[in-house]
């Protein structure tokens, strides 16, 4: 009598590969649970608010103060690739500042500053004349004094240290009141509104708007 041949074990479908590109609002959370609450204990927002993409994790953090451009994916390769300095993907952000920025302080950035965690890698650094047109008001918005001016700085780290660009502008006497990410690699923020999301393809481009 002839034994039965075992079954093959079938072989897990592959997934495929999501890329997304999410613009986060100023004061939610960088992940899809909140275990703790504000000081209040109050439940804050986070990414499910937002994304309901199964199995996709944020590749790399934005504070909960920060806004702008935020990647997730399913693909542990990529998170990593695009998290880790080794592979030094260019982060570029737009930084409300209060006070005048001179080219002295903007050198300062460019070289490279030294923080309380060592010194910082250069970093490229420009200012930009007046409020971007594009730009979204901040809800709420951010604190004024009308005797110090604010002005707008894009600055482009290949480092991700917390509160990096807080840190950095505040050692040349330019505290961040409006901190925004603009572009991670070759990937931009572009005109999306935020709260929203699109998919991307692994390369560069843009693909349909979600809400």
């Amino acid at each position: 009598m002839r034994k039965r041949a075992r079954p093959r074990p079938r072989k897990a479908a592959a997934v495929s590969p999501v890329l997304i590109a999410f613009n986060k609002p100023f004061a939610v959370l960088c992940q899809f649970t909140d275990r703790s609450g504000d000081t209040q204990g109050q439940p804050r927002k986070t990414l499910a608010d937002y994304i309901n993409i199964p199995d996709v994790y944020a590749a790399g953090r934005l504070d909960a103060d920060s806004e702008g451009l935020l990647l997730l994916t399913n693909d542990g390769a990529l998170a990593a690739q695009i998290t880790d300095p080794r592979h030094a993907w260019a982060k570029t952000y737009l930084a409300q500042v209060e006070g005048s920025p001179d080219e002295q302080a903007l050198r300062a950035l460019r070289l490279g500053v030294t923080l309380n965690d060592g010194p910082t890698r250069p970093a490229e650094a420009q200012l930009i004349g007046g409020d971007p047109e594009w730009l979204w008001p901040r809800d709420p918005p951010i604190r004024e004094r009308k005797s110090i001016p604010t002005a707008w700085i894009q600055l482009t780290l290949r480092e991700g240290r917390n509160r990096q660009v807080r840190r950095m502008t505040a050692s040349v006497g330019l505290p961040t009141l409006r901190l925004i990410r603009i572009a991670i690699g070759p990937h931009q923020l572009g005109e999306l509104a935020p709260g929203r999301w699109r998919q991307l393809d692994n390369a560069a481009a843009s693909d349909k708007v979600r809400q």
